[in-house]
């Protein structure tokens, strides 16, 4: 396949402001794209060459692709640089350069013609940049970028230079992606849902295109957990009070510490290898050497994967630290002493693989036991603590209890609750306070714009556009503008944090009447804070049902949430079912 051919429907989805076309020109594209490349076109349409868990990096940021684009095009780097002030986007300034190029040499009698590049070839071309390493490995990854985008259409280098500085800036999602491959090869885009599940088990969307394209609704079908390939994490519900939980939960119910840490998806081979994986499916091993020591011994001569909450804690003491201190042990370098300084403690909650046998269909009440049965706590690695009870009291009490040592709140789970990967289910409820502001509880919102700052806030964003996620419709409705409580570093850092995702279109999965300063796709989760929830008449948030949106009152920045991909976010449901709870609360206090 022509990598020109994909640069072309890249362009198309990068003008299109329609979701709904946007699933056409997908389907289009996979229809006539051959089965051996469509894995890796399926990764690049969503704006990546591996997935997450792949520990695979091309080690070229902004200034090296810059040198690189100065040496395909032969021009000053200084050029590069003034150009780039300009554009604001790199893959722009490829775009334009090139052109340059290309009309300087048709001024010319006898123009060099070169094979076009395909799609195979500029994978493994990025592949063996990634691959690079040790002395001169920096000149050597710049010739090979050099050498691809010298060879480049305008609009090819373009797309680029995007791709290896992981911009993309199209706005696809792989949601998008598996309806247009359930059109394309299953017959109808009802069927995402099946692909849906078999992507939350194997979340590899260039994986999933090949099998559905190659084997249909069959191959898909027999997709099961590997150890080594993360399934996504099943998430839980909201609810306001403990009689709530037990209506939909059942009596009894299970409940759990929900601790103030890092989820962590871990996969044990029988060989003593240990992989941590983050709640966004990154491999994060690396960072908890002393957690992959526990692991190892907690679980010896099994096979397993396990899911937990790691918790930063003080040793002298045993009570529990914040998650901004773990976050401290994000750092690449002096791990040991940061070990020393930083220990951590997993609290494991739940089994979904054991031995060769996954136990996704297994109730939530025989994991449990299979994970206590099967688990030989040590320093590092211990169960979540639990209660299974009937009683409001009860449950209260051991709410109460999980503040004051030090946790956020509790979680509870129906007895016999299967694990639904990725979805966020009512099978799972959270149950969290948050003491200094009215609203029960905050909530996770998505950035889609900003409006320019004045004063104070002169050379930066004044305020944020936020969005909840509309899981019915894969797409973001606004809920609120956030401009308080932001720090002025926090401020200054905005731009430069936001510049990647800034895009001069609304992007197709955002609904939004407001028109901000600047477009933002969906990609930044910030945790918020605010008094209440009320109806909005600009606002999109639960609109199509309620009539009115939903928006935040005094909504207050509280941090960024680098764990949360942007459908991880808070949904609109959700949002709803806390006014509702809102409201009868009121009543009952009038």
């Amino acid at each position: 396949m022509k990598f020109r051919e994909l640069a072309k429907i890249l362009d198309a989805l990068e003008r299109t402001s329609s979701r709904l076309q946007m699933i056409a020109i997908l389907k289009g594209l996979f229809l006539k794209t051959p089965p051996e490349v469509i894995d890796k076109v399926a990764l690049i349409i969503t704006g990546k060459l591996y997935p997450e868990f792949r520990e695979k990096d091309l080690g070229i940021g902004e200034k090296l692709t810059m040198r690189a684009i100065s040496e395909a095009y032969n021009v000053p780097l200084s050029v590069v640089e003034s150009l780039y002030k300009k554009l604001g986007d790199l893959g722009r300034v490829a775009e334009e350069l090139c052109k340059r190029r290309k009309r300087q040499a048709s001024s010319f009698i006898i123009d060099v013609i070169e094979e076009p590049l395909t799609v195979d070839e500029v994978r493994k071309t990025l592949d063996k940049i990634a691959d690079i390493s040790g002395e001169g490995a920096i000149e050597k990854k710049i010739r090979l970028l050099a050498g691809l985008l010298s060879r480049a259409e305008p609009n090819e280098a373009k797309h680029i230079v995007r791709l290896v500085l992981r911009r993309m800036r199209l706005g696809v999602a792989e949601s998008t992606v598996l309806e247009a491959l359930a059109d394309a090869f299953l017959g109808a885009r009802e069927y995402k849902e099946l692909l849906e599940r078999a992507y939350y088990v194997y979340p590899d969307i260039g994986y999933i295109a090949k099998v559905v394209a190659t084997e249909g609704r069959e191959g898909i079908m027999k997709i099961r957990p590997q150890l080594g390939i993360p399934i996504k994490m099943m998430l839980a519900h909201r609810a306001q009070d403990l009689k709530e939980i037990f209506l939909k939960v059942g009596r009894p119910a299970a409940f759990e510490y929900k601790y103030d840490g890092e989820r962590a998806q871990i996969h044990v081979f029988k060989d003593g290898t240990v992989k941590i994986f983050s709640r966004h499916l990154e491999d994060i091993t690396a960072q908890y050497p002393d957690i992959v020591e526990g692991i190892r011994k907690a679980l010896e001569g099994h096979e397993a994967i396990v899911e937990g909450e790691i918790v930063a804690y003080d040793p002298d003491t045993d009570e529990l630290r914040p998650f901004q201190e773990l976050m401290r042990r994000k750092r690449k370098y002096e791990i040991e002493r940061v070990i020393e300084e930083i220990p951590v403690r997993i609290y494991l909650f739940d089994l979904i693989y054991l031995d060769g046998e996954p136990l996704l269909d297994t109730p939530y009440n025989k994991r449990r036991e299979l994970l206590e049965n099967t688990v030989k706590p040590n320093e590092r690695v211990t169960f979540a603590e639990r209660i299974v009870t009937d009683d409001v009291k009860e449950a209260e009490n051991f709410f109460h209890k999980s503040i004051a040592d030090g946790c956020e709140g509790i979680m509870a789970k129906k007895l016999d609750s299967p694990y639904q990967a990725g979805v966020r289910g009512r099978l799972w409820i959270k149950y969290k306070r948050d003491y200094h502001y009215e609203l029960s509880d905050t909530v996770d919102l998505v950035v889609v714009g900003a409006f320019m700052g004045r004063g104070r806030r002169a050379g930066t964003y004044g305020a944020l556009l936020m969005a909840a996620y509309d899981k019915e419709t894969d797409t973001f409705k606004t809920v609120c503008k956030l401009g308080s409580g932001f720090t002025d570093e926090d401020l200054q850092k905005l731009p430069k944090m936001l510049e990647p995702y800034k895009v001069d279109h609304k992007p197709a999965r955002v609904e939004s009447e407001l028109v901000p300063d600047v477009r933002f796709l969906p990609a930044v989760v910030a945790e918020v804070a605010a008094a209440e929830i009320t109806r909005s008449p600009i606002h999109t948030c639960y609109r199509e049902k309620l009539g009115t949106g939903l928006a935040l009152r005094f909504p207050r920045f509280v941090r960024r949430r680098e764990d949360k991909g942007p459908e991880d976010a808070t949904t609109c449901e959700e949002l709803y079912q806390m006014f509702l709870s809102q409201r009868k609360k009121k009543i009952i206090e009038s």
